[in-house]
């Protein structure tokens, strides 16, 4: 046997990331979503049609619109939509707002205080609207634009902030499932999906391993079948289709609802969706429709950590997963990989932005110590500084002076650094120097993440992902620590 290539050295983007320590060789079954996962679309295009869609019902119903287009700038994955003022934010870890926009106009620091200040955004309220998915990117900026009309009075009706939401919830859901849109992807596939091959080879590699691999998606069959043919079939064995790939195939699934309640499976008997209920046993290379998680355990014969479930959705691919079946979890975060690039080709101007703000911090520690030594000298209390008060006084003039241009060197380099990957938002995984809402959810219930299916072929189906020792902010650079560079 001609011995196997080796693999190209792949760019940090590409690598599989691990939140808890996974040991795939112990992995029986590798369940996966479709859209977005195993099928990449191109986010531009695809919400681009979903955001033209939803303005065509709009203007249907008299909705001053025609003059809106789509901005795939305007808000990011991760983001949260505050349904009682209208706004659009990015929160920290503890739901702290970080940044805010108001319509399509960023807030002020003065305006986001006042609206924030006594605000933890909790994303288990009402209130707020997680931006999860690329799936989202039409719907978040469909609504900060009708904001806009919204507050110009110009929208039909009587309405708020949160009625304007369930409004474009509404109607952007329809076009999901009125079927037009999909019809429109299916016929010309090219447009929308972005073929890798190479993820074909990595569910071959984990078949070959032993691995029962699934497909569990709420699309319904036709769509399924248009799509993973067009993504799978041109890279698969003369003669292979994309369904013997898979152990267990489920369409129509409903999730979350598929790994929390028990509902009946239906097989799909035609090419045009026509269904039966199930007798038996599921059978390979059968699709079904329906059913459950419970079920799908019971017919493998494993349970809980034997699985990982490999989706894009935080909440219900992996989420849902992770608490309800303890299954383990892989979040496929598609923007990872323009992430990581915007940060290496930042790292060049970081020793300078980090030798500025060490000089800062400096600075501030002696005016502080002078402003103390001040105030014991005025309040005849304490260590009698060596200082007489008229020195103390120039030596804060000078740390003062020297602090403001310091903070416009700074100015450019903090801009810049809070400017990657987005120029409104910044990365999805910061909120300035801590991690953002969406780190710490997908760190909470992914036990890996990765930017795309087919990283997995570089790690292969045995590797053992081992995550990083944690780190606090009282820890010295010990062996295993965060590397301090």
């Amino acid at each position: 046997m001609t011995p196997r290539a080796s693999l190209p050295v792949l760019s940090p983007g590409r690598g599989l990331y691990c939140n808890r320590t996974l040991n795939l060789r112990a992995v029986k079954a590798v369940g996966y979503d479709m859209d977005y996962t195993l099928v990449d679309y191109d986010a531009d295009a695809f919400e681009r049609r979903v955001y033209a869609y939803a303005q065509e019902a709009l203007l249907a119903e008299g909705w001053p619109v025609a003059d809106l287009a789509f901005d795939p700038a305007m808000v990011t994955r991760g983001l949260v939509i505050d349904t009682d003022l209208g706004n659009v934010l990015k929160a920290n870890r503890f739901g702290f707002v970080k940044r805010a926009m108001h319509g399509s106009s960023m807030l002020e620091f003065a305006a986001q205080r006042e609206a924030y200040a006594r605000t933890i955004v909790d994303l288990g309220e009402s209130r707020w609207v997680f931006l999860n998915t690329l799936f989202s990117l039409s719907e978040g900026c469909l609504y900060a634009q009708l904001v806009d009309l919204l507050d110009q009075g110009r929208l039909p009706g009587v309405m708020g902030y949160r009625d304007l939401y369930t409004k474009v919830r509404a109607v952007v859901d329809a076009q999901h499932a009125e079927g037009r849109l999909k019809a429109e992807i299916a016929a010309d596939p090219a447009r929308y999906v972005v073929r890798d091959p190479e993820a074909v080879l990595a569910l071959q590699d984990q078949k070959a391993a032993g691995k029962k691999l699934l497909l569990v998606t709420n699309s319904e069959w036709a769509y399924t079948a248009a799509m993973m043919a067009y993504a799978f079939d041109p890279y698969l064995p003369e003669g292979q289709g994309w369904r013997q790939l898979f152990d267990v195939v489920i369409v129509g699934a409903r999730k979350p609802e598929f790994f929390t309640e028990r509902n009946p499976f239906f097989e799909v008997v035609t090419e045009d969706g026509l269904l039966r209920p199930v007798q038996g046993p599921l059978k390979p290379g059968v699709a079904y429709l329906g059913g459950s998680a419970v079920q799908v355990e019971r017919q493998l014969g494993i349970s809980g950590d034997e699985i990982l479930y490999v989706g894009d959705h935080l909440w219900g691919d992996v989420h849902v997963t992770k608490s309800v079946l303890r299954w383990r979890t892989a979040l496929v975060l598609r923007e990872l990989e323009g992430e990581i690039e915007a940060l290496v080709a930042f790292r060049a101007s970081e020793p300078e932005l980090a030798r500025r703000m060490q000089e800062k911090e400096r600075l501030e520690a002696q005016l502080s110590q002078a402003r103390l030594d001040l105030q014991r000298l005025k309040g005849g209390y304490g260590p009698v500084p060596e200082d007489a008060p008229k020195e103390l006084e120039r030596r804060m003039v000078q740390f003062r002076a020297r602090l403001v241009d310091l903070d416009q060197e700074l100015a450019p380099l903090a801009k810049a650094s809070s400017e990657l990957a987005n120029a409104r938002w910044g990365l999805l995984t910061r909120a300035g120097n801590d991690k953002s809402q969406l780190a710490r959810q997908v760190e909470r219930d992914a036990d890996v993440y990765t930017s795309r299916v087919s990283n997995f072929l570089h790690a292969t189906p045995f590797v053992y992902l081992r995550s990083l020792r944690g780190t606090l902010p009282h820890d010295p650079a010990t062996p295993g620590g965060a590397p301090l560079e």
